[in-house]
């Protein structure tokens, strides 16, 4: 079991949720069951997944969580966009965001690979 909390990735992403609820304050009231709940929560999903990873024990299973956290760092960076579409965050924030967001995704790339079973299964013929 490894401490989340030591992970540079899991620090930056906490960072990047902090960031993202900050920004998201600032939506339209309209906005609060829409753009605003789903940014926070794909936000949020990402150092959550990271921390469940560290906790189950396992390599496999630490990789599987680190791709559901890339899933959930992509929703985020797409709502980024829709949220600077729509206005609701400057194009200079936005981009902050979104250059946080793919830091983030590379970072777990590599994670993810380094995680990879060095002796995959061969395919069948």
């Amino acid at each position: 079991m490894k401490d989340f909390r030591d992970l540079v990735v899991w620090q930056k992403s906490h960072a990047f949720t902090m960031e993202v609820y900050r920004a998201t304050s600032r939506f339209p009231d309209t906005e609060r069951y829409g753009l605003t709940s789903q940014l926070r929560r794909s936000a949020a999903s990402i150092p959550a997944n990271i921390a469940e990873g560290c906790g189950r024990g396992s390599d496999p299973d630490l990789r599987r969580f680190l791709q559901m956290a890339m899933g959930s760092a992509s929703e985020s960076e797409y709502h980024i966009l829709l949220a600077e579409d729509l206005e609701y965050i400057k194009s200079d924030k936005a981009e902050r965001l979104a250059s946080g967001v793919q830091e983030i995704k590379r970072m777990l790339a590599t994670f993810i690979a380094k995680l990879a079973p060095t002796n995959p299964p061969k395919p069948r013929a």
